[in-house]
């Protein structure tokens, strides 16, 4: 069998360029493995690489082979089991393959091809699911808050900001230059007055001239402003943007019945890309779980995403327990709090409206931003019905619908549009 090999060059950049043609050709393996990995990983882990396994079978090249053409029959030679014309029996499987039984020893097993995705790789797979356009995959926009640096020296400035040093050395500076062509000529007239002193009187007229030209000289140079406002140096301050220093982003869902494991799966998508947004803005961000069905706790990641509790639900007992936390544990003076809940949007009886009264009463006063995204096929559930007063009377909330994934990021995208701009 032959193969054909391409040695065309591919610059200094081949093993790039080989490994790009390699992801494209086998996006769908990787991409069922990055999936995997999303629902294996934490949230604060989302912008790691990931080693990816794919098996062997699946990245066999095809070759060209050269055969004999035509349609042909014939007995090797050695055959001793069957004449011309005769059905071969598949062999049977043997050994090769994990699972129970019995080790063989004959067949042979298919490895593994095992590799690296890079960081910037995983994040291009993970937005690949969401929809995301390719400006915004480098690099999501950021709300900057500024803080006030120095930035060299200027000429100009208010009395407050005036940097003595740097003003009494260009002074002296200006000093030294301009007395630099009197003081010259000061010492050329005094060795010429020493000279002349030797050969003539006091009196001599050119004597007098003379010591007069150095005196008004002398005066030129004390006419000199010891500091000019051109010598004045005053300190430069620009404003950088820079990462707020703290955030906290609460996760609150419903881990009831009705929240099968795909809406939890969206919902963690959507939580994953606003964790993203969040540490394009600030430097520490700490993460809180609150889980609810008929009570509310607060739990790890694990739990979060993969329990699932029996019975109905009352969203207000999360609500209750995020303003103890925000009030006890994280201060609005030192903590950019942010918010988001996601639920299919059904609640028991009239809690909605004691949701929707803690949250404009209280909860809103003490958080930055809340999102509430519900994750449903099917019409309005109560809960959305009661929030969408707030949405109008809210600057700080916003609310939208997810069906599918490919909804995430628009919606996403919807609820930060302000801070997106």
């Amino acid at each position: 069998m032959h193969q054909i090999i391409d040695r065309r060059h591919s610059g200094r950049s081949k093993n790039i360029v080989n490994r790009r043609r390699f992801l494209e050709r086998y996006q769908k393996q990787i991409k069922k493995a990055v999936a995997d990995a999303i629902s294996g990983r934490s949230i604060a882990d989302i912008e790691k690489g990931e080693k990816i396994s794919i098996p062997t079978r699946d990245i066999i090249e095809p070759v060209f082979g050269h055969g004999q053409g035509g349609k042909r029959e014939s007995v090797h030679s050695g055959n001793r089991e069957y004449d011309q014309g005769d059905r071969v029996e598949r062999p049977k499987q043997k050994g090769g393959k994990g699972g129970k039984g019995k080790a063989s020893d004959q067949g042979q097993g298919m490895d593994e091809f095992a590799f690296e995705l890079s960081r910037d790789e995983f994040m291009d797979y993970f937005f690949d699911g969401l929809a995301l356009p390719n400006l915004v995959r480098k690099k999501l926009a950021s709300i900057d808050s500024f803080k006030t640096v120095r930035a060299g020296h200027s000429k100009q400035g208010v009395p407050t900001n005036i940097n003595i040093v740097r003003s009494m050395k260009s002074a002296m500076g200006r000093r030294i230059a301009l007395r630099a062509p009197y003081t010259e000529e000061i010492v050329g007239l005094e060795k010429e007055l020493e000279e002349l002193l030797q050969q003539v009187e006091e009196s001599d007229f050119r004597v007098v001239e003379l010591r007069e030209r150095i005196a008004l000289l002398r005066k030129k140079i004390k006419r000199i402003p010891f500091l000019d406002t051109i010598d004045l140096r005053f300190n430069n301050f620009i404003k950088e943007p820079v990462p707020t220093t703290a955030a906290v982003m609460f996760c609150v869902m419903d881990i009831s019945g009705s929240m099968g494991q795909d809406k939890k799966d969206m919902a963690k998508r959507f939580f994953m890309l606003l964790y993203l947004f969040l540490t394009r803005n600030y430097k520490k961000i700490q993460v809180v779980f609150i889980a609810h069905h008929t009570a509310a706790k607060e739990v790890d990641e694990q739990e979060f995403f993969y329990s699932r509790e029996t019975g109905g639900t009352i969203v207000s007992s999360a609500l209750v327990l995020l303003q103890e936390i925000i009030e006890t544990r994280y201060p609005t003076t030192d903590w950019n709090v942010y918010v988001a809940q996601a639920s299919d949007g059904d609640d028991w009886n009239d809690d909605p409206i004691k949701c929707r009264k803690l949250l404009s009463d209280r909860l809103l006063s003490l958080v930055q931003y809340f999102a509430y995204i519900e994750i449903t096929e099917e019409r309005p559930q109560n809960l959305w019905r009661e929030y969408l007063s707030l949405e109008n009377d809210h600057d700080n909330f916003a609310m939208q619908r997810i069906e599918k994934p490919e909804d995430i990021y628009p919606v996403f995208r919807e609820l930060f549009k302000k801070q997106l701009a």
